[in-house]
């Protein structure tokens, strides 16, 4: 359970941006560094650097320092967070509808 409202804020306002998606997607296959992140992007390094600070602020990176090098990995938990928020809401929705289907059908047997 998510104990912080405003950690979801984060994740959902870094997940709002399609750099940041496409930047998530990449290290989905595999920790990289922030140099190898934006050389297929058309923006310059210091963007790309503001997009993965985002990204770390709102726990779906994680940065491993070796030496001169930062290199980036994808932090499932953060996405975890999101996903268990989305499945109570969507808990919440389906009861919603299963009792106005159940109260429909009692109204026409009625």
């Amino acid at each position: 359970m998510v104990e912080h409202p405003d950690s979801l804020d984060r994740v959902y306002r870094a997940l709002g941006d399609s750099t940041r998606r496409k930047l998530l997607a990449t290290l989905g296959r595999g920790e990289a560094r922030i140099t190898d992140l934006a050389a297929p992007l058309p923006l310059s390094f210091a963007a790309v650097a503001r997009h993965v600070a985002t990204l770390e602020q709102a726990g779906l990176l994680v940065r491993d320092v070796r030496g001169r090098e930062h290199w980036l990995a994808v932090r499932p938990q953060g996405l975890r967070d999101a996903e268990q928020w989305i499945a109570r809401q969507e808990e919440a929705w389906s009861a919603r509808a299963d009792a106005l289907a159940a109260h429909l059908q009692r109204q026409r047997r009625a």
